[in-house]
């Protein structure tokens, strides 16, 4: 009966994986342009309309919950760009089952909607910055790198602790930047995670020739800094160490040099419904339709369970980077 129980209440692929965690895209939209997430001059956006709304994605979200997911992390395109998005996580966050509701976001936005986020139970925050070198900041986005500093100090002024940096490292544009932006974190208390570039789709071939395995960076640190073991909460593939003496960890997230594949927990869902097993395949299920036909809870767990099942034992950027054909944006951080 024990077992039974526990199987009922677990979401576990056909290899055997037990997905805790799913990444929600709330819309495609962004107020930067990175280049190896959005092409230049793109304006393929889905209508307004065909992105669900906060009640359907409330009940998708219950129904990930009832089967085990505990973990969701609200990202997009740019997440705060939603509408009313504190009103969404504030239902999100009193769903039973949900011990992590966390943040990806470009914090161009931050700085208005920091104090609403941390209210509405959202528990802690992902960044991508990958510079702090303003020039360069605009070169890579297109944006202001002020607006982003502005929203990280308003996040940490209020009190949305930890506070990650996601740097995703590429040769020849950003890779001199590491030793700053180590400095900056240590200066303000942020943990930093540096992320290998992934071949996806056609943007994925902007950033081919600019991919560095992480193990190069770390051994530079070393260099510099005593590196020590660390672990640290989260959902996430990380593995940390810590700079000793100090506070900062510093995350080493490598799908393509050591791909952690055997163990991934999470999938992804679209802004317009469309669950997505992996990164590196194009294998995916259509919730949207179902939700507006009236499928029923039961159903609707059944359909989630099924979907799983489509989840590839491993990705194959390195073996066949054409595969997929989507941008990040369009399938959620």
């Amino acid at each position: 009966m024990v077992n039974q129980w526990l199987d009922i209440m677990s979401l576990v692929d056909q290899f055997n994986r037990e997905i805790k965690y799913l990444r929600l895209s709330v819309t495609d939209r962004c107020d930067l342009r990175c280049f190896y997430c959005m092409p230049n001059g793109f304006d393929g956006y889905e209508e307004p309309t065909d992105g669900l709304s906060f009640d359907e994605i409330e009940r998708v979200i219950a129904s990930f919950t009832r089967l085990g997911v505990s973990s969701v992390r609200l990202t997009g395109g740019e997440p705060l760009v939603r509408k009313d998005l504190p009103l969404l996580a504030k239902r999100l966050a009193a769903l039973p089952g949900l011990d992590d509701l966390s943040l990806s976001t470009n914090a161009t936005r931050l700085a208005k909607h920091a104090r609403a986020l941390h209210d509405s139970g959202i528990s802690r925050i992902n960044v991508s910055l990958d510079t702090v070198d303003p020039v360069k900041f605009k070169k890579i986005t297109q944006g202001k790198l002020d607006k982003v500093i502005e929203g990280l100090l308003e996040a940490k002024a209020i009190g949305l602790n930890p506070i990650k940096i996601n740097m995703v490292i590429m040769k020849g544009v950003n890779d001199d930047d590491v030793e700053d932006m180590v400095q900056f974190c240590l200066e303000n208390e942020f943990t930093l995670r540096f992320i290998e570039t992934m071949p996806m789709g056609d943007t994925g071939r902007n950033v081919r020739d600019h991919y560095i395995d992480l193990h190069e960076i770390e051994t530079r640190l070393k260099e510099k800094y005593e590196l020590i073991p660390a672990v640290m909460a989260g959902a996430g593939p990380a593995r940390y160490v810590q700079v000793a003496g100090t506070n900062l960890k510093i995350g080493f997230i490598t799908p393509i040099s050591q791909h952690f594949c055997d163990t991934c927990n999470r999938v992804r869902m679209s802004a317009t419904g469309t669950l997505y097993m992996c990164l590196g395949d194009e294998h995916k299920y259509e919730l949207r339709p179902l939700l507006r036909n009236g499928i029923s809870d039961d159903d609707l767990d059944q359909i989630i369970r099924d979907a799983i099942n489509l989840k590839p034992l491993k990705h194959e950027f390195n073996e066949k980077p054409e595969k997929v054909m989507r941008f990040m944006s369009m399938t959620g951080g």
